[in-house]
């Protein structure tokens, strides 16, 4: 079975663009795009889930991660292939 990983995300943020980069890198074949910019109300959604403001909002499996700096920062500690291999 194969990780979930969403991302809320807008069409137009590079560090969107950076954390699908990183996480294809990573060989997850398919992020479920929530795309806050076409549907705002996803975006209030997204505030009561994870109490941010901004995009990308990455979910690895039911685990919020963060943004792109928390899941750059847990691919430096070493924490993401265990994340993505979690499941």
């Amino acid at each position: 079975m194969t990780v979930v990983v969403t991302m809320y995300a807008t069409g137009v943020c590079p560090f969107c663009t950076m954390a699908e980069r990183l996480l294809r890198a990573k060989g997850v074949a398919e992020i479920e795009k929530i795309r806050v910019d076409l549907q705002p109300e996803l975006r209030k959604e997204m505030m009561q889930k994870t109490g941010r403001r901004t995009v990308p909002q990455i979910y690895i499996g039911e685990r919020h991660v963060g943004g792109y700096d928390d899941l750059a920062a847990l691919e430096r500690a070493g924490g993401l292939d265990p994340l993505l291999a979690a499941e």
